[in-house]
């Protein structure tokens, strides 16, 4: 679709809201009213933890950076040199000065080219780590599911009640205990959105996450339980009291691993979703950096439409 026709449809469905009110028709031929758009709005549920800063595999792996300059500090220090037997110190002799500098160059030299030399063996033998690089790979999955599955909804708030977003172990089992969650009710899902995405930096990494949070987040009038940093919060929700019964529950996955390559590519069909479950749920805990879950609604009084569905989550695709 061209630029020029998308500006077109837009200024036609723009005029028909402005003008008459009328409902605009979406795919499958459901009509959106628009004019309940005050109301397209739920309560979420969103638990966090980690960060792109460290992580327990690197934050240990700097090695001596506790001593200033090494071996060779302090002033006034002598250093033996065996040479014509006056050798002491900078004093002495010229040529025992000379022979300290000579030395000093010599073993440092020989450390450096040694570092050199192992750090190469290591890679020509494929020995380092992803770990040990800063390629960091950001992941969202997106699971749609019908209202029949709504005893997830507890299963999540009781989760998040219960996470201990700190460390990384307990991220990791909160990760798992989601994924078997979902795992749990296959009949269930209806849509499904994923992509996975590596960035060269940390500093990228984060800011892809937290682009995909903010835009996720945004589709909440109010998170009604949040885990983040430990700390559990709870806020009173209202629902819309002419809101239509509830269709569908979305839950959210971000995921931000020391992976150098996209953890999986296009989920299109139910096979290809639990097979992406199964993957993330094998995250090594030294890999999982940042995670963070959501889901709509959160409320169990709260309803999400299938109009809702299609225009807060409109990237979803039914499988």
């Amino acid at each position: 679709m061209t630029g020029k026709f998308k500006l077109f449809c837009a200024t036609v469905a723009s005029y028909c809201l402005l003008s008459f009110g009328l409902p605009i028709v979406t795919f499958q031929g459901k009509a959106l009213d628009f004019n309940n758009a005050a109301y397209a709005r739920s309560s979420g549920g969103r638990s966090s933890g980690g960060s792109f800063r460290s992580s327990p595999s690197r934050s240990s792996g700097s090695g001596g950076s506790n001593n200033s300059s090494g071996g060779y500090r302090g002033g006034g220090g002598a250093v033996y040199v065996p040479y014509g037997g006056s050798g002491y110190g900078y004093g002495g002799s010229s040529i025992g000065g000379f022979g300290s500098l000579v030395v000093m160059f010599m073993l440092l030299g020989g450390g450096g080219l040694l570092v050199w030399m192992l750090l190469s063996a290591r890679k020509g033998l494929g020995l380092t780590s992803e770990l040990d690089n800063n390629k960091v790979t950001v992941s969202k999955l997106q699971v749609a599911l019908l209202a029949e599955g709504r005893v997830i909804q507890s299963q999540l708030s009781e989760i998040v009640q219960n996470a201990d977003t700190e460390t990384p172990e307990g991220l990791q089992q909160e990760l798992q205990e989601v994924i078997l969650a979902l795992l749990r009710m296959p009949e269930n899902w209806s849509h499904v959105s994923a992509s996975s995405q590596t960035a060269k930096t940390r500093e990228e990494a984060e800011t892809l996450f937290n682009q995909a949070s903010i835009a996720e987040r945004s589709n909440f009038s109010v998170e009604t339980l949040t885990n983040v940093g430990g700390r559990v919060n709870t806020k009173k929700f209202t629902p819309n009291p002419d809101e239509d019964p509830a269709s569908y529950i979305v839950v959210t996955l971000i995921i931000g691993t020391a992976d150098d390559k996209p953890l999986f590519n296009e989920v299109r069909t139910t096979e290809a979703l639990k097979a992406t479950l199964q993957r993330l749920a094998s995250i090594n805990a030294n890999y999982l950096m940042v995670f963070e879950l959501l889901w709509s609604p959160q409320d169990e009084s709260d309803s999400l439409t299938y109009d809702e569905l299609l225009t807060e989550y409109s990237g979803m695709m039914q499988i």
